[in-house]
């Protein structure tokens, strides 16, 4: 059985979690964030009570490289019990 590398599981964790803030950031930069997140909102039901915030360059950069840090740290958390469970 293959174990998964903690690195390469790290970088595509934290990957995916950066990108899809990168989204996040860019929905927000084009004005569509507010929309998309009260669209969310109402199909589970639920009145939105948050607002949207102005887009900020500086916070955006500093989201993105959080949550590829979180990211890559859960990823390789994740494959070194995996491979320990798997010994």
């Amino acid at each position: 059985m293959n174990t998964p590398n903690p690195h390469t599981t790290g970088l595509a964790l934290g990957g995916l979690l950066g990108f899809i803030h990168l989204l996040w950031a860019l929905l927000v930069f084009a004005g569509f964030a507010q929309a998309l997140m009260d669209f969310v909102f109402s199909m589970h039901m639920l009145t939105p009570v948050l607002t949207v915030g102005p887009f900020s360059i500086a916070r955006a950069v500093v989201l993105i490289i959080m949550t590829f840090v979180v990211g890559y740290v859960v990823g390789w958390l994740f494959a070194k019990a995996w491979n320990m469970a798997a010994k």
